[in-house]
């Protein structure tokens, strides 16, 4: 509405310069244009300002100025109203940009005391297996150690044993080859002296 008073205005103005224009070359030229006058008295620059000062009362009493601001007021209240849902909004978006930086940050500290912690269970892992491997090679070491012996023990046992057979072998042998019925009075009678006097 505005643009159109505007337009009007200006279009008022050109009149306006149109009649002024006329009016000079009227005086200057010294011809009197009786037929342009109305009721001899209204020229048409006079008739030009005569039409804008009623249009202006008619504006004026139509309380078009009033109108057209109010139309403006209602347009400023509208852009005040979005301006403020527009910072409405800019405030909840920056809570919410905070909100999730924090819980981003929040995250993050977080994974680091997972990744921590997964890397110190892992260390002790490592700890509890070395310490478990060392305990297994040192029993089976142990139980290694314990069958050599036994292993030894029994060799030693077989040894003994086939030593005691081949001596008692050779005795035998020796004793058979040396041994005739004369000997074996001779231990019969050692053996009869050893039991002492028959009462």
């Amino acid at each position: 509405m505005a643009e159109q008073l505007d337009a009007g205005s200006a279009e008022v103005a050109h009149n306006l310069a149109q009649a002024d224009h006329q009016e000079g070359l009227v005086a200057h030229g010294g011809e009197t244009h009786s037929e342009l006058a109305l009721f001899g008295v209204l020229t048409p620059g006079a008739l030009v300002s005569g039409a804008m000062a009623v249009f202006l009362l008619v504006l004026v009493f139509k309380k078009v100025p009033a109108l057209i601001g109010k139309a403006l007021d209602g347009k400023i209240a509208g852009i005040r109203a979005q301006l403020d849902e527009a910072s409405k909004l800019r405030a909840e978006a920056e809570a919410l940009k905070a909100e999730y930086e924090k819980k981003l940050s929040g995250a993050a500290a977080e994974a680091d005391a997972l990744r921590s912690r997964a890397e110190e269970e892992a260390a002790q892992l490592v700890d509890d297996a070395k310490t478990r491997a060392a305990a297994l090679v040192k029993r089976h070491q142990k139980m290694a150690e314990e069958k050599i012996a036994a292993a030894e023990r029994s060799a030693v046992s077989d040894i003994r044993a086939k030593a005691v057979q081949a001596a008692t072998s050779a005795a035998a042998s020796i004793i058979a080859e040396t041994h005739d019925a004369k000997a074996d009075k001779l231990l019969v009678d050692g053996a009869i002296k050893g039991l002492g006097p028959v009462v």
